[in-house]
């Protein structure tokens, strides 16, 4: 196990708070780089994504780099418009 990774563990263990954090954080993450790979599977680019949704393109990058707040229906748009189908599980 690296140093970065004992890190986190110990810190996830003491501080209940810094674990919540980075889980929401990675979260976020995650779901803007899977839109960002799905988008570059289809060929598509920000500014192709940003015409269809009528928005600007930095609006798709801040999408892709940290999907904070981010609406369903913008979801669903994107996942439209990448000719996927937007699914959201309860686990």
């Amino acid at each position: 196990m690296s140093d970065l990774k004992k890190y986190i563990h110990k810190r996830k263990a003491e501080d209940l708070e810094f674990a919540d954090a980075l889980e929401t954080g990675y979260e976020e993450f995650k779901i803007g780089e899977m839109l960002k790979q799905a988008r570059v599977e289809v060929g598509l680019t920000q500014d192709d994504i940003a015409q269809k949704l009528h928005t600007k393109k930095s609006a798709i990058s801040r999408i892709e780099n940290h999907a904070q707040d981010i609406k369903l229906s913008t979801l669903q748009n994107f996942a439209h418009i990448l000719g996927k189908e937007l699914k959201i599980q309860l686990i």
